[in-house]
C-alpha cells in the first residue's frame, strides 16, 4: 500500500546520550528503550516524545485549536465512537476529514472505539485493583450499579448508544470504514478491551480475537486505503493487549509486530505501578523501526517511565478533566485553585510559565471565575495544562539529545512529588 506520506525515523536513543546509574540500570532491567524520533504524517511531523492531547469529539474541551496550537501541541487524537454517535463519520469525511472539521492543520490521531465501547458497556474503569476483585465470578460482570451495554462475540460487538440507547454493531470492518470517513493522519485497530476483573482463561481467549480482528483491520485497510485513494494515506496502528501477564503480552507484541501495521498501541488493563514493566515487555518485541503510542497516561512519573521503557507518544484526558475541577499543574504539584487562599493571589497560575493563561490572568481571578461557575475558568486552567504537560515532554526530549534526561527526571519529580 501506499506509504510515502507517513514514515518514523529515529534520532537519539537514550543509552546512548546519558550515564545512568547502578540504580537506574538495576530498575529498568539493566538498559533503556527511550528514544528520540521523527513521524512524519501527510499534514506535518510529530517530534517524539511527544503528548498527544486529546480532543475527544473533534475538541479539547473548553480550548479552541488556534489555542492549542499556539501552546505548543503537535498534534490531536479525536474518538471514533463517539464521533460515530455524533455528528456521523459521513459528515467529516464531507467535510474533508477531522483536521478541516475542527480547523487543526497538523497531525491527527483517532482511536479505533474499542476503549469506549467496552468501558461504557461494562462500567468498569481501565485499571482496576485486582486485590480488590475476585477473579472467580463469572467473566461478563459489570460495576456496581451499572448496566452491561455491550456484549462481544468472535465477529465484534453489539452495543447501546449512552445518548439515547440506540443498538449499534462494531466489527473490525466497520470501525475502519468509520476511521477512514473520519480521515485522521493515524488511527488504530479495533481491540477488546479487557479488565483486571477477567480471569486468566479469558484474557487468552480475547488476545486471540484481538489477534484475529487486528487482522481483519489490515485487511479492511488496505481495501479501503486503495478505494480512497483520493485522500491522503492513514497510517494503521495495531493495539497490544494481554493485561498484566507477561507471557500474553510479548504473544500479542510478536503476533501483531508481524503484521502489515505502520505502528503500535499499548493499551488495555494495568495497574500504575506496573507500568514501566508491560511497556519493556511489548517494546523489547515490537519491530524497532515504528512508532509506538501509549494509551492514556500524562502523570509526570508515569511519562518519565514511559519514555524510558520506548514510549514514543502517548495521551490522556486528565490535563483538562481536572482543569474542570479547578486543578492545575504546577512544578511543585498539583494545586487546586478552589482553595481560599488564592481569593487574594494576584501573581500567575506558575511563576515563570510561558503558557496564554500565566502572562495575562492572574490566579485571583480564575479562581472567582471558577467560584462564580464562569466556564471561562476551565479554558484557561486547560490552556495551563496542556502546556504545562507538553512543555514537560519537550524538555524530556531535549534532555535525552543532550545527554542530561536522567538528571532532568530526578530533579523534575524531586520537585513535583517531593
Amino acid at each position: 500500500m501506499p506509504q510515502s506520506d507517513f514514515s518514523f525515523t529515529i534520532g537519539q536513543r537514550l543509552a546512548e546520550t546519558a550515564a545512568p546509574t547502578a540504580a537506574h540500570t538495576q530498575a529498568n532491567g539493566g538498559g533503556f528503550l527511550g528514544r528520540t524520533g521523527t513521524i512524519s504524517t501527510p499534514h506535518g511531523q510529530i517530534q517524539t516524545p511527544a503528548f498527544i492531547a486529546v480532543g475527544t469529539k473533534a475538541t479539547v474541551k473548553a480550548v479552541l485549536p488556534e489555542a492549542m496550537r499556539d501552546l505548543g501541541a503537535q498534534a490531536l487524537l479525536a474518538n471514533a465512537y463517539h464521533l460515530y454517535l455524533q455528528p456521523g463519520p459521513e459528515v467529516l469525511d464531507a467535510a474533508g476529514g477531522l483536521g478541516r472539521f475542527m480547523n487543526w492543520a497538523g497531525p491527527t490521531f483517532t482511536d479505533s472505539g474499542g476503549f469506549q465501547v467496552m468501558s461504557l458497556g461494562s462500567g468498569f474503569k481501565k485499571v482496576i485493583n485486582m486485590d480488590a476483585v475476585d477473579q472467580s465470578g463469572p467473566d461478563d460482570q459489570v460495576a456496581a450499579g451499572k448496566e452491561r451495554l455491550a456484549h462481544v462475540d468472535d465477529d465484534g460487538v453489539w452495543f447501546k448508544s449512552h445518548l439515547n440507547g440506540d443498538r449499534h454493531r462494531f466489527t473490525p470492518e466497520v470501525s475502519m470504514q468509520v476511521q477512514h470517513q473520519l480521515g485522521a493522519d493515524i488511527m488504530f485497530a479495533f481491540d477488546e478491551l479487557t479488565t483486571l476483573q477477567n480471569s486468566r482463561g479469558y484474557q487468552e481467549e480475547s488476545l486471540e480475537r484481538t489477534r484475529r480482528w487486528a487482522e481483519r483491520c489490515v485487511t479492511e485497510h488496505e481495501r479501503l486505503t486503495a478505494e480512497r485513494s483520493h485522500r491522503p494515506y492513514q497510517a494503521l496502528f495495531g493495539v497490544i493487549q494481554g493485561a498484566q501477564y507477561e507471557d500474553l503480552r510479548r504473544k500479542a507484541s510478536r503476533d501483531l509486530g508481524n503484521m502489515n501495521f505502520d505502528g503500535f498501541g499499548i493499551g488495555g488493563a494495568l495497574e500504575k505501578e506496573n507500568l514501566g514493566t508491560i511497556v519493556r515487555w511489548c517494546n523489547e518485541e515490537l519491530p524497532e523501526n515504528k512508532p509506538r503510542h501509549l494509551l492514556g497516561i500524562s502523570e509526570p512519573d508515569d511519562i518519565f517511565t514511559a519514555i524510558e521503557n520506548g514510549a514514543d507518544t502517548f495521551d490522556c484526558v486528565s490535563p483538562t478533566r481536572v482543569a474542570r475541577n479547578s486543578a492545575f499543574y504546577t512544578p511543585a504539584g498539583r494545586k487546586n485553585l478552589s482553595n481560599a487562599r488564592f481569593k487574594k493571589d494576584f501573581g500567575p497560575l506558575v511563576e515563570g510559565c510561558d503558557c496564554y493563561a500565566c502572562a495575562n490572568y492572574t490566579r485571583a481571578y480564575i479562581h472567582h471565575l471558577h467560584k462564580a461557575g464562569e466556564m471561562v475558568s476551565h479554558t484557561l486552567i486547560s490552556i495551563h495544562n496542556e502546556r504545562f504537560i507538553v512543555k514537560l515532554v519537550d524538555d524530556a526530549r531535549r534532555a535525552i539529545a543532550d545527554g542530561t534526561f536522567f538528571d532532568f527526571k530526578a530533579e523534575t519529580l524531586g520537585r513535583y512529588y517531593g
